[in-house]
Formats: C-alpha cells, structure tokens, sequence
C-alpha cells in the first residue's frame, strides 16, 4: 500500500512474526518501508508525537504478543554502501553479514566479526556490537544522524558517540542512525575470508543457527564478578529449561529460543525466572540486552520494570 500523503510504502495490521529473529508473532497498526533516508526522515516528523519505533533486522528485541501501537519505521531499503580506498561509508540498513562480505571483497579487514551477528548497521552502532575481540565502534570515524528534538541532521564523530560495552549515546539521545563511515585495513582476501570462516565455526558450535528463532544474546555479561551471563544461568541449572514454549539454549545459556509458538509473557518469564535466580544464589542482577517493543500486560509491565532497574 501507498501512503499518499507521503509516497512512502506502509502496511495496516502488518504481521511483524518474519520482521523479528525472535519469531514473534505480534501486529504493528502502521509498518512503513521508506526508499531513504529523505523518506525515513519525513515519515519521523509526521509521527514524532506518536513515538515511532526504527526497526532494522529486529534481532535484540522482543516484540509484544499484543501488537504495537507506535509506528513502525523497517530500514531494509536504506541500504547503500559507498567505498574508496579503505573508506566506507553505510547506510543504517545494510546487515551486517552483507557488510562483512562486502569488506572481504574489497580486501577490508575490520568487519570480520560481523558475518555472524544477525543485524543491520544501524542496529549495530546503537548497541556497540561485538564478538572476537572486535566491535563496531573499533575502525568507526564518525555518524550521520537525525537529531528528533531539533529536527535537524549533524555529523558526530567517535569520540563524541560515548561508546562502551553494548552502548552508545544513541540510547542516551533522541537521534536515528542514517548512515556511519569507517576506515578499515588493507588486508589479504584469504587472511580475511579465515577469520571469517573461524568465527562462523565459532558461532556453528556455540550458538543457535541464524535459522532458529532467538533473539540474540539475552543478557550483557555482568563487568565484576567474575564470569559471564551464560555462565551464571548455566550455573543456576538453567541449561535446557523450558518456559512456555521458550527454551534456553543448550550450547550456550545466554540464549533463549522459540520452539515454535512462544509468547512474549513465555520470553519475559522465563527472563525473569533466570534474573531472578542469579539475583538470589550470585548476588547478580543481569542486564537484559533484549528491547521491548509494544503493549506490555500488568505482569509483563511489572517485570520488565524490575529488569531495567
């Protein structure tokens, strides 16, 4: 459908179940698919008082099973990439396996890490991602983003991004990704293509094939006490349990997949069962990675009001 006001391509009631990694099955009441960043922009401004919601791969959120009200804003068509030299700028919705591949093309290392996370540039930067020692804030020089407040695009370099572990200020600020530049390394195309190769092997033996329903890691590893989220779940007795129809992972407790028909009540319990547990026997209290999106029900509201805390 065309929204004539706009020229931009939208959906009523838009079935969201293959727009998340999760596999969700939840209803947006407005999906929009912008051709660029023009579009997306323009489409931010209609709705600003309706808070709209930018949606890249949908992996690290948790779609409510009671829909959502907000628009939604799918960056899949924002996606060119620009290159010269060992510059190269991204737009918000290349994925990142796309990315890495494109690197390797070029004879760019940098993006190694990335052929293995299931997400799009946008989502990337907003949440600092990493894996094998490298993140994407590492070869980052500077952002192009919309400032939502002041309705105005600027330029912020690194340094002005307040990066660390799975954070940047674009959790902090009213500001959509548009595009990032990044200068990468010269490299040998087969160097490259083994430590991609390497990381897949990892990511094969460790976690859930990009192909079953999770939502990524579901927990940041907590900074003091010694071991990582999947270690503590796993020491909990977490390892193979069931909730609804979500199950944590067998090779790696930090994950939790659908086994087919699972809720968002099913994901937000079997969370909280495990926060609560390392709460009790660690004295940790876990910090979810996973963002949720939509119509929360009371016991979903009040969980999840413990869990950001």
């Amino acid at each position: 459908m065309i929204c004539s006001q706009l020229d931009v391509k939208y959906y009523d009631n838009f079935q969201l179940s293959n727009y998340n990694t999760l596999r969700i099955n939840s209803i947006a009441k407005s999906f929009f698919l912008p051709d660029n960043t023009g579009e997306l922009i323009t489409i931010i401004k209609k709705y600003k008082n309706q808070n709209p919601i930018i949606l890249g791969n949908g992996s690290n959120v948790l779609f409510s099973s009671k829909g959502v009200i907000e628009p939604l804003i799918h960056t899949s068509r924002i996606n060119s990439i620009n290159c010269s030299g060992q510059n190269i700028e991204v737009e918000a919705g290349v994925k990142t396996g796309y990315l890495s591949k494109f690197a390797l093309d070029k004879g760019l290392s940098g993006f190694e890490f990335l052929i293995g996370i299931p997400a799009t540039l946008g989502g990337a930067v907003y949440m600092n991602a990493g894996a094998h020692n490298q993140t994407i804030s590492d070869k980052l020089i500077s952002v192009k983003v919309y400032d939502i407040d002041n309705n105005k695009t600027i330029t912020l370099k690194k340094e002005e991004l307040n990066f660390s572990y799975r954070h940047s200020i674009l959790q902090e600020k009213n500001y959509v990704l548009l595009s990032a530049k990044f200068c990468l390394d010269n490299k040998e195309k087969e160097t490259i293509k083994a430590k991609m190769d390497e990381n897949l092997i990892f990511r094969k033996n460790r976690q859930p094939k990009l192909s079953t329903p999770n939502a990524g890691s579901v927990f940041k590893n907590p900074s003091d006490c010694g071991f990582s989220a999947g270690a503590l779940i796993d020491k909990c007795g977490f390892r193979g349990y069931s909730k609804g129809d979500c199950e944590v992972y067998q090779n790696h407790c930090n994950f939790i997949i659908n086994k087919g028909s699972a809720t968002s009540l099913d994901y937000t319990n079997l969370v909280f069962e495990i926060y609560s547990k390392v709460k009790k026997e660690f004295n940790v209290e876990l910090t979810p990675e996973i963002i949720y999106i939509g119509k929360k029900s009371k016991d979903e509201e009040e969980k999840w009001r413990i869990l950001k805390n």
